[in-house]
């Protein structure tokens, strides 16, 4: 395993466990390992993460079953095996959830069950905030809500690593549907792979990541720029238009 020996040679102490985080018995064989080897577990990161673009409607179940089984159900899995742990331990413990700025903002609707799946984990993450703050079930564990930009790894490719149970005889890869469907995307399908490579490195969002827990950061972005914060300002701004609107709308109802 690369990433395994890359960590050990630089002196760190590393066991790796192939793990698929959509099947919980999968994620506790994961723990029992790591309490076998390190006694106690005081980080724990639910990082993985797969997409099938499309229009929501041109998707296929299995589409739907495989996303939110890997970015949602795995973070659920991750929480319901780790946080008892983490809680029998007492001492403090930290959860960072990997969620995308794709939970934060709409997109263009060209990958719409990744953005589900990724406000759903932006959602649980601040619902776990509020648990662990809650005098009822006040603890020890933080937790933070990592929301990447267009980071250097291999999502585009993600489909790679999709299991045969969701490969049935309506399966087509996404990209390639996407240039069925619409030929005229193809060129921004080729594009698509070299906007990632061109992103930010992951060693650099690692180091964002870790300083932003020492400084107990809810909310971690991995970019800053004028087109995340216009796209923030519009959805919020709309937010508050509507409702703003609906107010406005009740209060005539009831005069």
């Amino acid at each position: 395993n690369q990433a395994e020996e890359e960590l050990k040679s630089s002196g760190a102490e590393v066991i790796s466990v192939v793990t698929d985080v959509s099947k919980l018995e999968n994620i506790e064989i994961l723990a029992q390992k790591t309490i076998e080897t390190f006694g106690e577990v005081h980080l724990l990161c639910n990082n993985a993460g797969v997409a099938a673009p499309g229009a929501l409607w041109e998707c296929i179940l299995s589409d739907w079953k495989w996303v939110i089984g890997v970015n949602l159900w795995g973070v659920i899995n991750g929480i319901e095996t780790f946080i008892p742990i983490m809680l029998q331990q007492d001492n403090e413990c930290y959860i960072v959830n990997t969620s995308s700025m794709a939970g934060i903002l709409p997109g263009d609707g060209t990958n719409g069950i990744y953005s589900v799946s990724k406000q759903a984990v932006v959602a649980l993450s601040e619902s776990l905030r509020t648990g662990f703050a809650n005098p009822l079930f006040r603890s020890k564990i933080g937790v933070s809500v990592l929301c990447p930009g267009i980071v250097n790894t291999k999502i585009t490719n993600s489909e790679r690593n999709r299991p045969a149970e969701f490969c049935g005889p309506d399966y087509m890869p996404s990209f390639e549907r996407i240039v069925k469907n619409h030929p005229e995307a193809e060129p921004l399908v080729r594009e698509a792979p070299k906007i990632w490579e061109n992103g930010t490195p992951p060693d650099e969002s690692g180091d964002i990541v870790f300083e932003a827990i020492k400084k107990g950061i809810f909310y971690i972005f991995t970019e800053i720029g004028i087109t995340w914060e216009n796209g923030m300002k519009s959805r919020f701004d709309g937010i508050w238009k509507d409702y703003d609107q609906i107010k406005l709308l009740i209060n005539d109802l009831k005069s």
